[in-house]
Formats: C-alpha cells, structure tokens, sequence
C-alpha cells in the first residue's frame, strides 16, 4: 500500500445533460492513456429530472464507471428509491438523518490495496432540521480512520460560513477532503487545510450551461417574478457544462497531496 490515490469527485448531475455531459467526459477518459482516476465519486440527487434517482439512472450511471454515488435533501424525491436504496452497493445518502433512514451515510471501498470512506452529511444553516454532523464527525471517523486511511466528505449544504467551518473542524480530526455540493455554482476557493484535508465550498454541477442552475430560465423566472410555485423544468440545451474536482492522497495516511477544479463547457449533441 503504497504511493497515491487519484480522485475525481462530480458535481451535482442534473437531469439527463447532465447525465450526458458526465457519460461524455468519462467515455473520452477511457478513451484516453491520460488522467487515468483510481476512483469516482458522484453526486446524484438531481440526476433524474433535476430531482432524486430512479433505479433506471442509478444504473445508467454506474455503468459509466461511476463508482461511489452521493446525494443530499432531494435524493427521496423518485419514490422508487426506497425500492433499492438498501441494495445499491455505491449510493450513499446523507448520514445525519435520523436512524432508522434507509440506506447509509458511509461506505468504504477496495481501492488499489488501500480503502476510502466515502461519507454524506446534510448541512443545518437554512435547511432542513437534521441531526448534527459536527457529533458524527466527533464520534465516528477515528474508528473510520482505523479501517480506511482516506476518508471523503461530501458535503451538501447552503451556508459558506458553514461549510468551512465543517472543513477546518474535520481537519483537526484528519479528514481527506471536505468537498461541497447544492449550490451547483463552481467556487475558485480550493485549497488543502491544514496541510492535510482537501476542500472547496462547491465543486459545481453538471447540466445544460445555458440554465439556471440545470433548470429551464422560463419556469424559474416565473416564480421568482410571481411567487407562485412552479414546477421546475431541465433545461434540455446540448451545450453543457462538466463540473469536477480532481484530487490526489497519499495512499498509507490519507492526506491531500493536490487539488484541482475542472470545468468543460462542451456541445455534446453528437452524445446519445
């Protein structure tokens, strides 16, 4: 067990181009000698329709070469997740839910002789009421850290006080990397603290560029101008937009050796 692990962590996938745009990045991966990943990590709560998972995309996805789904508040909005949350061997759901929540909030993986735990928290400011993740964290990655040196946390809130401050406090406890999602918005802020832990406040999304934020500006517009509720619409538009963050660890302690963003805006029309 030695040398590095080489991460690529998605950002939220929205409806299907997203879907596409993630299919096209990968494809040409595995096309490619070059920027090889040991490991990827999605985020999915939005991945069908803009809203939760169907089991048809949770398996569509994994055939990209996926390898660890997770998600956040919208990943109960297909009510057929309940119908194989439990059975997924990747999906993770966000840990501080109440016990009891189908599925889990970590799981741990084989990598090239080493294992990462992936894990999934909820923020609290201007979400939700959830248990807290500050408790988790406390309490749970110690015994983590014993059986999986590379420990990654995706984590979906709404607040950038919030999220780093749970980075900084994750940091003193020797966690990998602390990587935000919800926002879909891409920060310029990534950076190792601590000289250890991996973080950015919102690795981005993937979906139609020309949106707001993956939905159609025509349904968005009406209920910010109206404050009616609207249902929201994809936006179906082939040029699109890849979001990610590629990361490296040292594969004996888990600390963060590199961080960096990605982003390929792209006409994938050509994608079926």
């Amino acid at each position: 067990m030695t040398g590095c692990i080489k991460v690529l962590f998605i950002g939220d996938i929205v409806g299907r181009p997203g879907r596409n745009a993630v299919k096209h990045y990968l494809n040409a991966l595995q096309s490619s000698e070059e920027n090889k990943y040991d490991f990827v990590i999605a985020n999915v709560e939005n991945a069908s329709h803009g809203f939760g998972l169907t089991e048809k995309n949770h398996n569509e996805l994994a055939s990209y070469g996926i390898d660890c789904f997770t998600s956040g508040n919208h990943i109960w909005d297909k009510r057929d997740i309940y119908s194989y949350i439990n059975n997924s061997d990747r999906l993770v759901r966000p840990w501080n839910y109440p016990k009891g929540t189908y599925g889990t909030g970590c799981r741990i993986f084989d990598v090239k002789n080493t294992k990462i735990a992936v894990l999934n928290f909820l923020g609290r400011t201007f979400m939700n009421p959830v248990d807290s993740p500050w408790e988790i964290v406390k309490n749970e990655i110690e015994k983590i850290k014993q059986e999986a040196p590379i420990v990654i946390i995706d984590f979906h809130a709404e607040a950038t006080a919030e999220k780093i401050c749970f980075a900084k406090f994750c940091s003193e406890h020797k966690v990998s990397a602390v990587l935000g999602t919800h926002t879909h918005v891409q920060t310029a802020d990534e950076k190792i603290i601590n000289d250890y832990t991996a973080y950015i406040t919102d690795a981005g999304f993937c979906g139609a560029y020309d949106s707001v934020i993956g939905m159609a500006y025509e349904s968005s517009v009406k209920r910010l101008i109206t404050s009616i509720p609207e249902r929201f619409d994809i936006e179906e538009s082939a040029l699109t937009e890849f979001d990610a963050i590629e990361m490296s660890f040292d594969a004996v302690s888990g600390q963060a050796q590199s961080i960096k963003r990605i982003q390929v805006i792209k006409d994938i029309s050509e994608v079926n």
